[in-house]
């Protein structure tokens, strides 16, 4: 899963906060607002960072209108998980670091975990 960055971040939590397709004009406006009031980012910069988000697989096109819509390929949800199984895939000892990814968890999150992992358990 590739990387993202700061910009692409930051359309990634638009479009992961918003129902349905946007252009980027509208993009652009609800960045200027969420991020810094005041700033703009130009237009051209979020077609060019749409065109990269698309490459990497996170967002699709809606071609059949004009202007384009966006929209996101997967949840804010899915894309955490996904990084979370490429940081595991990496670890030279998966169980250590899942050990250690759970002895960090509150309170709250273990019994979170306890819960799904039960729910699995019952498949």
């Amino acid at each position: 899963m590739a990387s993202l960055g700061e910009l692409e971040r930051s359309v990634m939590e638009v479009l992961w906060t918003t129902d349905g397709a946007l252009t980027a004009n509208e993009l652009r406006d609800a960045l200027a607002v969420r991020d810094e009031p005041g700033r703009t980012v130009a237009t051209t910069t979020v077609l060019t960072v749409l065109s990269r988000l698309e490459r990497k697989g996170f967002v699709a096109r809606t071609r059949d209108v004009r202007p384009h819509r966006y929209h996101a390929l997967l949840s804010r949800e899915e894309h955490t998980a996904e990084l979370m199984h490429e940081v595991l895939d990496k670890a030279s000892d998966r169980d250590a670091a899942l050990a250690r990814f759970v002895s960090t968890a509150t309170v709250g999150e273990a019994d979170t975990l306890r819960r799904l992992l039960d729910e699995l358990a019952r498949r």
